[in-house]
């Protein structure tokens, strides 16, 4: 009798066993199931990330080429204002010693300007301690008229005739 009780623990022990593999077995194809949906989730944002990435990376090209295109531009204007500043001195002294009229604005002082005073630096003031080399250029005079023509110049006007023959 002792093997018998011995074979039917055995027996229950294996259904035990076999019961609980088998509920492993399902637990383990709802992990697997499980973890197939994580790694689709995964990829999901594996795609997202490197769309992302791309779009950085995009940013940056197009920051990168604005950032050229700024200086170049603004190198270009501080090249124009260098011409543009002796030029205005000189039209500024015409206008004063030959038209008595006022200077013209600077740059920041027109209406609707997008330029700021500091976005240039001023032109140092003309003084007496400042060397000659450094004073605009004076204008350039015409020769004097020949002295047949002088006398007719001191006058307001000049009437000049033609004859056609």
């Amino acid at each position: 009798m002792n093997k018998t009780i011995t074979l039917e623990r055995l027996k229950r022990s294996i259904l035990n066993e076999v019961r609980s593999g088998d509920q492993e077995g399902r637990c383990l194809a709802q992990y697997k199931r499980e973890m197939e949906l994580l790694q689709q989730e995964k990829m999901s944002h594996v795609e997202e990330l490197r769309q992302i990435h791309a779009d950085i990376n995009a940013m940056e090209t197009v920051i990168k080429q604005t950032e050229e295109s700024m200086t170049r531009k603004l190198s270009a204007a501080s090249r124009l204002h260098e011409d543009y500043r002796p030029l205005k001195a000189e039209v500024d002294l015409l206008r004063r010693q030959c038209l008595g009229l006022d200077r013209l604005p600077d740059l920041h002082e027109e209406e609707g300007s997008p330029i700021t005073p500091d976005r240039f630096p001023p032109m140092a003031p003309v003084s007496a301690a400042r060397p000659a080399a450094f004073l605009p250029p004076a204008p350039r005079k015409p020769p004097p008229p020949p002295p047949a023509f002088r006398s007719a110049l001191d006058q307001d006007f000049l009437t000049v005739s033609l004859r056609f023959a």
